[in-house]
């Protein structure tokens, strides 16, 4: 963990400026780049997941076709132990590089954006990974 799933209108995907391989990989390395009020990565390299997913459904508004409306679903989960303030300062670092990457597409179509950041304790969390020895020192 942390994983950051983004579930969107399939609607982007005709809009080349949407890439959502692109968006995936700037929110990844947007995470990368957070650090903790004593200069610490907030999250481990290894550990940092962001995926995407075109909903096979949706309605969105009023489902005025002359509008096609667009959304963008941001979720963050985290695991507990951070401050609010780290929250906080992740949660503006992804709103600002979500709004930066469709900021062509605020202007000029309806698009919704929405980020949320969870944390909670896992009932049950079991990981295999040999990614994450690739980044210990």
């Amino acid at each position: 963990m942390p994983h950051l799933v983004l579930l969107y209108t399939p609607n982007l995907d005709a809009e080349p400026s949407a890439d959502m391989t692109a968006l995936c990989r700037s929110l990844a390395d947007t995470m990368r780049q957070q650090r903790d009020e004593s200069g610490q990565a907030v999250f481990p390299i290894g550990g940092i997941r962001v995926l995407a997913y075109p909903a096979a459904h949706h309605a969105v508004a009023d489902a005025d076709p002359a509008r096609d409306y667009a959304f963008v679903y941001l979720n963050l989960r985290m695991a507990r132990g951070r401050s609010a303030a780290v929250h906080q300062s992740v949660g503006r670092a992804l709103e600002a590089c979500a709004k930066a990457h469709f900021a062509a597409l605020l202007a000029e179509r309806y698009i919704g954006i929405t980020l949320q950041i969870d944390e909670g304790a896992e009932v049950f969390d079991a990981k295999n990974s040999s990614i994450h020895p690739l980044f210990r020192t």
